[in-house]
């Protein structure tokens, strides 16, 4: 039996991340809730680039130390992703970033399709995870079927999920967390539903993987992405493909390049120094767990049960506040007995001011937020806001303290 997870230490945790220790003018740390658009890294991911560096670097399959060196880096990160993502060393591939996966994957996808299929893609989705595969159907004369999302609380709309099915549905994507308003789909059931047709499954993980720990044998899902540089590590992407997919589809590649599964996908020299810090990243997660004597996955389960605990009560806190403040309105969910089936992502406006000029008060409150869309083109437009400047984004994740919810509360108290 797996022991209890530890509550999140918030004070030991912040002192391991050196940029929340800045402090303004005023001498007063900065609230950094940008968290949804890129996390801090902590001073072990900090470390592990640096050390990569110092030590020499070196392209792979040299005969040669620091080349043998890399390679290991590679065999390291791979095993560290599978574990963090739910799949084997041998479906991870490496990229820069979870578009350009995408992007690049999508080429390939177009040539399994014919005039007639159809692709579903949803309203919610940030736009990684959806204009790859618009431009896939439309170069293969493919069809392109919307899932609609509820205006209310901007949770998927499954009549409309199931209405885009059909036996010509060739391939499903959507994401596992909006990275625009927090939203959680349940998404074991969306996959099932997908299946049923004999449907491609994608899913974007991006914004999940912050808050919750992605699974993609466990969903039963074909590909997935995330970016190590949302879940406190370097600027990276990652795909996990059912090794099916990666062997039978056919990448866009040079000639020269490896035809070996997962790394015929991965196309020129890779950030190595960023692979040694995406590892350091997984065990730094890892490390937040009081198990000890289990598989790195299992630990990574334990801790995030921790920080699902911690950022719940974040959510509750922050929710509770908004309660009190008239002048602010949130897009999402807003019942905190429902706070399981969101991140602490929150898109709110205050009274009648544009989303960048709020952002731009709060800055120069020490409060650091996104405005605008977030590449979340599609959920803005549906939600009318998209003409008018999108919204104001705050994020929370394990490392904020309730003291800094309190702040941004009472800077949007001032505010409104």
């Amino acid at each position: 039996m797996r022991e209890p997870v530890s509550v999140i230490d918030v004070e030991a945790v912040r002192a391991r991340f050196p940029a929340l220790a800045r402090v303004g003018d005023d001498g007063r740390p900065r609230v950094l809730v940008d968290a949804p658009g890129g996390s801090q890294v902590p001073q072990d991911v900090i470390e592990a680039v640096s050390r990569h560096y110092r030590r020499g670097m070196s392209n792979t399959h040299g005969a040669f130390a620091t080349s043998e060196e890399t390679d290991a880096v590679i065999g390291e990160a791979r095993r560290a992703a599978a574990d963090f993502t739910g799949a084997d060393p041998d479906e991870i591939v490496f990229g820069p970033n979870a578009t350009s996966l995408l992007l690049h994957v999508s080429r390939s996808f177009a040539k399994t399709l014919e005039p007639g299929d159809e692709v579903v893609v949803t309203r919610l989705d940030h736009d990684a995870n959806v204009r790859p595969w618009v431009l896939a159907a439309a170069d293969a004369g493919a069809t392109v079927r919307w899932v609609d999302v509820h205006a209310d609380d901007v949770t998927i709309d499954v009549a409309s999920f199931d209405a885009a099915l059909s036996p010509r549905t060739k391939f499903v994507a959507f994401t596992l967390a909006s990275n625009a308003v927090g939203t959680i789909p349940a998404a074991h059931d969306l996959v099932a539903r997908a299946k049923a047709v004999g449907a491609v499954v994608a899913l974007d993980g991006v914004h999940l993987a912050q808050h919750r720990l992605p699974d993609l044998h466990g969903l039963g899902a074909d590909l997935l992405v995330c970016s190590p540089y949302k879940f406190f590590g370097p600027h990276l992407g990652v795909l996990a493909a059912e090794r099916s997919i990666l062997a039978s589809w056919s990448p866009y590649k040079l000639i020269p390049s490896s035809d070996d599964v997962p790394e015929r996908w991965e196309t020129g020299t890779q950030n190595h120094e960023g692979l040694a810090g995406l590892t350091a990243a997984v065990e730094y997660l890892a490390g937040l767990a009081t198990v000890s004597d289990t598989g790195r996955r299992d630990r990574l389960a334990a801790a995030y049960e921790a920080i699902t605990t911690h950022e719940r009560m974040l959510a509750d806190r922050f929710l509770a506040g908004l309660a009190s403040l008239p002048s602010v309105r949130l897009w999402g969910i807003a019942d905190r007995d429902r706070s399981g089936e969101r991140t602490p992502t929150f898109a709110i406006r205050v009274g009648d001011d544009h989303p960048a000029e709020t952002a731009k008060a709060l800055a120069a409150r020490g409060i650091f937020v996104w405005d605008g869309d977030y590449y979340a083109r599609e959920i803005m437009v549906r939600l009318g806001l998209f003409d008018t400047g999108g919204a104001v984004r705050i994020g929370f994740c394990h490392y904020h303290s309730p003291d800094e919810v309190d702040r941004v509360l009472d800077a949007l108290r001032e505010l409104g």
